[in-house]
């Protein structure tokens, strides 16, 4: 068995990567020497964040994970927990760079309060042995809010997938997975203990795995396998850091509504930051739980433009593709559905140079048009309707010849406006007369493949909410 040239270029740069592939992150030789944090959430989306008018005293007792996950794995159980024990810890460093509130220390108050008798106690000592009375511990400052809150939620696998594909011993393939942490926060008066806000976010959390591997012998009695990949996993800890800094600039904003805390110029109350943030508000009305739009996203009416390849299907032999144009109008009455009136020009010939016969039509058809995913940017959909189609060439039958036609595709918003379409449509003519021939049991027939760009006009359909703006 030889080994063909493709294969010899394809194993190089599959050896080359593999080699190369601890390089991609670090070595396992390097170790790296330890640095500052990764920082998520950067000084200037903090700056978006307007300064405050006077820093408010927050209490923290424990920010807790309530969630009692442990982390998921293949095979067997795993003692260690899916998200960081240390969210207290995470949620004050937040507090501090949020610069709106001044957290003070109860998670180890016990520490802190034995601290301070020990100081009390040593100075009292001084006091004795010297004569000389020493000033008295200032106050423990207190707190006019308490927050409240923890890991609610962790959620493993809401989406995998992967693809892969292999051609004679070569072959790559990839993997993802999705998990998802949640975070509640709350902020609750000391004088009263009510309940003053409450928000509430989520972060996605990626791991993902590419393998490449080949798998060919070179000769005789020779076998080359090789065998690269890597692997990635976001960490719980940076994504449980993001949710709660996102809470955090929440519960600034919302604060905002009822005069909790206000920015120290009046003007921020309707400002970039805030409004971004509402903005962002009222579109995650329209959002699923995966992330998605879940929003209308086309208008009611709708023009296009289509190219076609269609085949005729009958009494003769040895049919020839031929091509066809079509335009359409669409009306959308509800979101999965739409009716849909076209027109176009088409041709049907069969036999070596369109010998046999070469007939032209122009047909008007109408129907119904649905569609399998209304909100996303892509959606398969299927149609079912009936038209007529006109003979423009004489022969000894009627001109007219009515059919009824079904078909499936797919559609792709390049724009809010323009969309691209793919489909594939059968049309079953009601009498034998196509072709200008009469026989056999069963009627004419042709198939058509279509190529199309559809133009969305108007305004799209209401949402469930109306945009919330300050």
């Amino acid at each position: 068995m030889h080994f063909l040239p493709w294969r010899r270029w394809l194993a190089g740069p599959l050896l080359a990567l593999g080699a190369c592939t601890p390089y991609l992150y670090q070595h396992p030789l390097a170790p790296q020497a330890a640095r500052l944090g990764a920082e998520l959430r950067t000084p200037e989306q903090w700056g978006q964040l307007p300064a405050p008018l006077r820093k408010t005293v927050v209490a923290v007792y424990k920010f807790r994970d309530q969630t009692g996950q442990y982390k998921p794995q293949a095979n067997g159980a795993s003692f260690s927990t899916a998200v960081t024990q240390g969210a207290t810890t995470v949620l004050i460093k937040a507090l501090e760079e949020s610069q709106w509130f001044e957290p003070i220390e109860r998670e180890n108050l016990g520490n802190l309060l034995n601290e301070r008798k020990i100081i009390r106690s040593t100075r009292q000592e001084y006091t004795d042995q010297t004569g000389q009375k020493q000033p008295y511990l200032p106050s423990l400052l207190f707190a006019g809010v308490i927050l409240e809150g923890g890991i609610i939620s962790y959620d493993s696998n809401i989406l995998t997938g992967g693809a892969g594909l292999r051609y004679f011993g070569a072959g790559a393939s990839g993997q993802y997975r999705q998990d998802r942490v949640t975070v509640y926060l709350r902020a609750v008066s000391t004088n009263t203990g009510k309940v003053l806000k409450t928000v509430y976010t989520s972060k996605t959390i990626l791991s993902q795995q590419v393998d490449a591997n080949l798998f060919q012998f070179v000769s005789f009695k020779r076998l080359l396998e090789a065998e690269t990949g890597f692997t990635y996993n976001e960490p719980s800890e940076m994504a449980v850091k993001d949710a709660i800094e996102k809470a955090v600039q929440a519960l600034v904003y919302e604060g905002f509504d009822d005069r909790l805390w206000l920015p120290r110029d009046t003007v921020a109350l309707h400002g970039p930051g805030r409004t971004a943030y509402l903005r962002e508000k009222s579109e995650n009305l329209n959002i699923d739980v995966l992330g998605r739009e879940a929003a209308p996203r086309r208008a009611a009416w709708a023009l296009g433009l289509a190219g076609a390849v269609t085949q005729y299907g009958g009494d003769y032999a040895q049919p020839m593709p031929t091509l066809g144009a079509e335009a359409t109008l669409r009306y959308q009455p509800g979101e999965m559905a739409s009716i849909f009136l076209n027109a176009g020009r088409l041709h049907l010939a069969a036999g070596p140079g369109r010998s046999f016969f070469d007939y032209t039509f122009n047909y008007a058809e109408a129907g119904v048009l649905l569609r399998l995913l209304p909100r996303d940017q892509f959606t398969p959909y299927a149609l079912l309707g009936g038209g007529i189609a006109v003979r423009q060439q004489l022969s000894t039958y009627s001109r007219y010849v009515p059919y009824v036609m079904a078909g499936v595709g797919a559609e792709y918003l390049l724009t809010p406006r323009l969309g691209l379409s793919v489909g594939a449509d059968y049309h079953y003519f009601l009498n034998d007369t196509a072709d200008g021939v009469v026989t056999g049991r069963y009627n004419d027939y042709y198939l058509a493949g279509r190529v199309g760009a559809v133009l969305y006009l108007g305004r799209k359909r209401a949402t469930r909410i109306s945009k919330v703006m300050p």
